[in-house]
């Protein structure tokens, strides 16, 4: 998975979270208190700009809009954001310092935080100038983030202006989906959004529940399309921590996914990443429950982390391979993508192809032959559509994720990718080889790829064959059997 030519804004609440970490070996003579050696001090960009971060190191072109204060918070913040590759629409408030948590961390875990913020509505002027700011910012984005920590930028100004209104009302004119990680109880601010991602507190306290509620499924869902019509929102995801995500929406029945077991280090973040992750999604064009699963992946990833710490690209996609039926099996993009990690680490690549349909020794063999001239070995495997063309419509007899996951299974396949054409050209192309496998009942002048491995300088190997073996005969030894 990558997000290629995805524009994402994110408007709202940015901090500067501020770590100090070291070693507690004593209590204070001075007081009942741990004494911290320090050992290490940073900075990362917290709040709205950690969604912007998380967004970068996805691979997605981010900018961001929010407030800071005339000081040298704002100065560090600025500078972590410039260097993540985060489009800065920042503006000074006279009115405030920019929003500051420290967190104290000891043994790897939290001691103490400190938090030094001004929270309330943005003066009129200030209003009009992030206001501009971001409605500027908005044609040619992919998507829109609303990241509401409820500490002004997003709050009604005192003359009833509402920032969440005229990003909302812009976007659906400009046909931008906007998504809200919300806060409070009153979401009236967030009006016509295409989907608001609250935790499980968030939506107990949005649906006037005692914190903690116990919900069977029946009543969630109930209090889910009450919420969704009072407020006038499409969607509603609801994170809930170890049990996963649930997705309301129009016109579909509510999708569910379970959390991935993983030992939590630290939820800081976790609805940033995740929320980061749904919209590069969303922004792609990919479906509401497929984003779900991939915010449900990234979250995942972040909790097993220290502190507000951003889920990379390549982390995002391993845990998506660990959660599939099948983690051997790539999309053609992500093979491209670890082919050139194989590459970095000085490994040669080696490809063969074919229908694979009813698994035999001699398919082992062509394997293991395959498997031998390189340090990785990747099989194109033909789809069900491309079987169907060059076999007949009886076949394959097995489908297409059947195959793919029996020859997942062999220790000597490291990846499988799936081809819809009638040969592998288009594929041998694109991951450019540098040994190609066929069997040797085919000349070097007719195996298909051939010269575009050998154009840069690769080879071909044609393969012993296994006397006796063939899909065709087992199938049709399968057909004349007295018991078929």
């Amino acid at each position: 998975m990558n997000f290629d030519g995805v524009r994402v804004l994110v408007v709202g609440d940015v901090m500067l979270d501020h770590y100090i970490a070291g070693q507690v070996k004593r209590i204070s003579p001075e007081a009942p208190v741990p004494v911290l050696s320090i050992t290490r001090k940073w900075v990362v960009p917290g709040g709205a700009a950690n969604v912007a971060r998380n967004l970068a190191r996805l691979g997605v072109h981010v900018a961001l809009a929010g407030v800071v204060g005339a000081d040298p918070a704002a100065d560090d913040l600025r500078a972590a954001i410039v260097k993540e590759g985060i489009g800065d629409g920042l503006t000074v408030a006279a009115s405030r310092a920019t929003t500051r948590k420290m967190r104290v961390l000891a043994q790897g875990q939290q001691l103490l935080r400190l938090d030094e913020e001004k929270v309330a509505p943005l003066e009129t002027a200030e209003f009009e100038t992030l206001r501009a700011r971001a409605v500027g910012m908005l044609a040619g984005q992919s998507a829109v983030i609303l990241s509401d920590y409820a500490k002004g930028v997003l709050l009604e100004t005192a003359d009833g202006k509402n920032l969440c209104r005229v990003i909302i009302d812009e976007a659906r004119r400009l046909s931008i989906p906007v998504l809200v990680d919300p806060k409070g109880s009153d979401w009236r601010r967030y009006a016509g959004a295409n989907c608001v991602t609250p935790n499980a507190g968030e939506f107990e306290a949005a649906c006037g529940l005692e914190p903690s509620a116990v919900l069977s499924r029946e009543k969630r869902e109930i209090y889910a399309a009450e919420l969704r019509q009072r407020y006038d929102v499409e969607r509603l995801l609801v994170t809930r921590g170890a049990k996963g995500m649930a997705l309301f929406g129009p016109q579909a029945a509510p999708e569910y996914c379970s959390a991935t077991v993983r030992e939590v280090a630290d939820v800081s973040g976790a609805g940033d990443t995740a929320i980061a992750a749904l919209t590069a999604c969303v922004g792609k064009g990919i479906s509401w429950p497929e984003s779900m699963r991939v915010a449900n992946a990234a979250a995942g990833v972040a909790v097993g982390k220290m502190g507000t710490a951003p889920v990379s690209l390549a982390e995002l996609n391993a845990a998506l391979r660990e959660q599939a039926d099948n983690p051997k099996l790539f999309s053609l993009p992500d093979l491209v993508e670890k082919i050139e990690e194989w590459r970095r680490n000085n490994q040669s690549v080696v490809f063969t192809n074919g229908c694979f349909d009813l698994l035999h020794p001699g398919h082992i063999s062509l394997i293991r032959q395959s498997a031998a001239q390189g340090d990785r070995l990747i099989v194109g495997l033909n789809s069900d559509a491309s079987v169907r063309r060059l076999k007949g419509p009886s076949r394959p007899v097995q489908n297409e994720n059947s195959r793919a996951l029996l020859l997942a299974a062999l220790a000597s396949v490291d990846a499988v990718v799936l081809f819809d054409e009638d040969t592998p050209l288009d594929l041998i192309t694109a991951l450019q080889p540098d040994v190609l496998v066929k069997g040797s009942d085919y000349t070097l002048d007719s195996v298909v790829g051939a010269d575009v491995v050998l154009a840069r300088g690769g080879r071909v190997y044609l393969a012993q064959l296994v006397d006796g073996c063939s899909t065709t005969g087992l199938v049709k030894k399968m057909g004349s059997s007295p018991s078929a």
